[in-house]
């Protein structure tokens, strides 16, 4: 009698594959550092933003300009390292792109020769409306009058 599990015969080996081992992919590092480089520039920015805006309260119209500018900078080093994040968790499989919602393109329809009509589907025709019925001269209907 085989043991509980064990299979014997040609095809009883193991059905994992090979262990892959991991290599090095310069790319993934670019990312990975183009993210931390795009954070740290976003945190010195933001940083200066706050410096430059109590400066401005100060008196300093100068400031201001700079306030602008730094904070506008922290919007865009925002943005880059959160593309650079989403392409960095593409390229290790994490998710994927998006999905084309592109519709099917239509089959021409069979003719049948015979009866020279065509064959496969139809166009839906346009539902009828519904009329009200019309309210009876004498009220109460048939059965009033009984």
């Amino acid at each position: 009698m085989a043991a509980v599990g064990r299979k014997q015969g040609r095809h009883g080996g193991s059905r994992r594959g090979k262990k892959s081992r991991p290599s090095f992919r310069p790319r993934l590092l670019g990312l990975s550092v183009g993210v931390t480089l795009a954070v740290v520039a976003w945190g010195y920015l933001v940083y200066a933003a706050i410096d430059f805006g109590a400066q401005a309260r100060g008196g300093t119209t100068q400031a201001w300009w700079f306030l602008g500018l730094a904070a506008v900078g922290a919007v865009a080093c925002l943005f880059v390292g959160l593309m650079l994040v989403v392409w960095l968790l593409r390229a290790l499989g994490i998710s994927s792109g998006p999905v084309s919602k592109q519709p099917a393109p239509d089959p021409e329809p069979a003719v049948d020769l015979v009866a020279d009509q065509v064959v496969g589907p139809q166009p839906i025709p346009e539902p009828k409306t519904l009329r009200a019925p019309r309210a009876s001269s004498a009220s109460g209907g048939k059965r009033a009058a009984r």
